[in-house]
């Protein structure tokens, strides 16, 4: 079975990664019963034998399992399934519901405050993030100044506060934003998103700040969403095939 070079199905087909075909595999695999809560899943080795996969590509694959909530991985040990369906991922320390609960309580009224006492540096900081993101192709680079951007829109809002409760979640963004970029395919949509948050806030509206921000959220948490609920026990096509 090689997984390492795939397509999802239907119209307009998007070419996943070889890691995302190797854990809608294994993802698959477990929520039909294949694996059962407490089994523990076949060695590194064999597992890149069976997929015809590397060991770094196997490795992503499994930490997703385990940030969706279906694996824990013990040291010297293996990895074991722990739950037989995904129902909200955890992202470093904190759970995917609890951090979108608290960015829409944050972020968005975040937004309104910094179009209203952000200063030409401020903007002069962001659109060179923006810039520097737009033209990014390293997923981890990426996320990384994804997560500066929204430090930078809370240091717009001059509140340090603001800022500290960002920094205190930034690497739940961070890993947030990696998962959602690998598995949901968001980095150009949440790049227009982004530039309509500073757009908004040249402008020095801040309906529009809050508005936009609310719908990078939306988008966020749709995409979320949508990776939870997918049907992992159809596998992705292999290329050519509809």
């Amino acid at each position: 079975m090689n997984l390492s070079d795939s397509q999802t199905g239907g119209p307009g087909p998007r070419r996943v990664s070889a890691m995302e075909a190797v854990l809608t595999h294994l993802r698959g695999a477990i929520e039909r019963g294949q694996y059962a809560v407490g089994d523990k899943l076949p060695s590194e080795a064999e597992l890149c034998r069976t997929l015809e996969v590397s060991r770094p590509v196997l490795r992503e694959a499994l930490r997703a399992l385990q940030t969706m909530g279906l694996t824990v991985s013990r040291t010297g040990k293996g990895t074991f399934v722990v739950a037989g369906a995904v129902e909200d991922p955890t992202f470093g320390d904190y759970a995917a519901s609890d951090l979108m609960e608290v960015r829409r309580h944050i972020e968005i009224p975040v937004a309104g405050y910094a179009a209203l006492r952000r200063t030409p540096e401020d903007l002069d900081h962001l659109a060179h993030l923006l810039d520097r993101m737009e033209r990014e192709t390293d997923t981890t680079a990426w996320v990384a100044m994804d997560t500066l951007f929204h430090l930078a829109v809370a240091e717009a809002a001059r509140n340090p506060v603001f800022r500290r409760v960002i920094e205190e979640i930034r690497d739940a963004l961070a890993r947030q934003s990696a998962f959602l970029n690998e598995l949901g395919g968001r980095r150009e949509q949440s790049n227009r998103e982004h530039r309509a948050i500073v757009e908004a806030l040249a402008d020095g509206s801040e309906p529009d700040a809050v508005a936009a921000m609310s719908h990078h959220l939306d988008r966020v948490e749709t995409s979320l969403t949508a990776i939870v609920r997918a049907r992992p026990a159809d596998p992705p096509a292999p290329e050519g095939q509809p």
